[in-house]
């Protein structure tokens, strides 16, 4: 099931190599604020989820928007299944919002 949703995207990470018994392996992780589940009253407010985003190659797309995290996002988004358990896996990002002020890599400019 393929869909679009808007998103907060807190982070991201590569992770490109091979194991010691030669095992290859290649992909992007993308952090999404995501609401916690409230409906049994033991819970409030968000959490970050981590979503797969194709291979490593797809963090450099975004690598330029490192200041600007957090920092919103159209995602398309897919939910597949092997028959037992699902998984969301996001196929792109489109960034909708400028950079938030986040403290990190700001200058302090004397007025």
């Amino acid at each position: 099931m393929k869909f679009s949703s808007t998103i907060k995207v807190t982070g991201m990470k590569f992770s490109k190599g091979k194991m010691d018994n030669g095992t290859e392996f290649d992909s992007t992780k993308v952090y999404v604020e995501t609401e916690l589940d409230s409906s049994k009253d033991s819970a409030m407010g968000t959490a970050c989820a981590e979503y797969g985003l194709g291979k490593s190659d797809e963090y450099q797309k975004y690598k330029h928007l490192a200041d600007s995290l957090p920092f919103m996002a159209i995602a398309e988004m897919e939910i597949v299944t092997n028959g037992t358990k699902q998984k969301t896996i996001v196929h792109s990002l489109k960034p909708i919002e400028p950079a938030k002020p986040s403290g990190h890599g700001v200058k302090n400019v004397a007025a």
